[in-house]
């Protein structure tokens, strides 16, 4: 199962926008689903992330006390022994420093790797032959 979801900075404001896209990265994480967030352009001082561990009342010590703006993060849940785990790969992000590269798991024992700063590198050099 995949699903792409982006909350742009034109409608951040609205107040329903992120906290749909928090509710719907809730319901995908129950469902076992892998989940990355990638925050690269911002333009309010809040963190998605930062929101998502509120509404599954979680916490990520890696987000400190004011959460950063700019950040990637990979989440995936697993059952053991009745319970249902999160595993959380967060790192915040640097204007200027290179996108990092995220795991994407497949299945438990299964993941590849996601290299965001090649892959917008080519973006870019896409859009700008055209």
């Amino acid at each position: 199962m995949a699903a792409i979801e982006s909350v742009s900075p034109s409608n951040k404001d609205r107040p329903e926008t992120p906290a749909d896209f928090v509710s719907q990265v809730a319901a995908l994480l129950t469902y076992g689903s892998c989940v990355s967030i990638v925050e690269v352009v911002s333009t309010h001082e809040f963190n998605l992330y930062a929101q998502l561990m509120e509404w599954l009342e979680g916490s990520d010590s890696d987000l400190g006390v004011e959460p950063l703006s700019l950040y990637r993060v990979t989440l995936c849940t697993r059952p053991a022994e009745g319970v249902r785990l999160m595993d959380n790969w967060y790192h915040a992000l640097e204007t200027g420093q290179p996108l990092p590269t995220l795991p994407i798991w497949l299945t438990e024992t299964r993941a590849v790797s996601l290299d965001l700063e090649s892959s917008d590198e080519e973006t870019c050099r896409t859009l700008w032959s055209r």
